[in-house]
């Protein structure tokens, strides 16, 4: 297992929609390692593969709680209800941070590092972390969202004068 550098903004990878995984095999197995690694070392909560230089749809969420490390491979959104809103950072943007709307709820399907797919029902800061790795997975990045919430707060504050 190796810790791999973060890629940082404004690499192109880092805008680009992801490709599938296609073989579920050490390379994989290796891939999620060399990520957990990456993402303790650098303090995060989450890593996409784009953020090492890979542009697959690998992501790993692990906030510290009873649920442990998420691996995502080939994950999809496939419900969110409710809202949430909050601060969010990325190692791929050092020292930013930004307050961002998300759905509070996400139900999402994907595949585990042996290839068998699983659902996982997420609710606030899970939800949240998932939702910002796939959004990595499809060239989102979260000063995109920053940018949108910004955008409607100041519409709000026009529509209510």
């Amino acid at each position: 297992m190796a810790v791999k550098q973060i890629v940082t903004y404004p690499a192109e990878v880092l805008e680009k929609t992801s490709k599938p995984v296609e073989k579920f095999n050490k390379r994989l197995v290796k891939v999620l390692n060399d990520m957990y690694d990456t993402m303790i070392e650098y303090d995060g909560v989450g890593l996409a593969a784009p953020q090492i230089g890979l542009n697959e749809r690998i992501a790993i969420v692990d906030i510290d709680d009873e649920t442990g490390t998420i691996e995502m491979i080939n994950p999809k959104i496939l419900k969110t209800a409710g809202e949430q809103i909050g601060p969010e950072g990325c190692l791929s943007f050092p020292d930013l941070f930004g307050e961002v709307k998300r759905p509070n709820y996400v139900l999402i399907e994907a595949y585990d590092r042996k290839g068998q797919k699983y659902t996982l029902e997420a609710e606030g800061f899970l939800a949240r972390a998932v939702q910002h790795e796939i959004d990595h997975l499809d060239g989102v990045l979260f000063t995109t969202k920053v940018l949108r919430y910004l955008e409607e707060d100041e519409l709000k504050g026009v529509e209510s004068e």
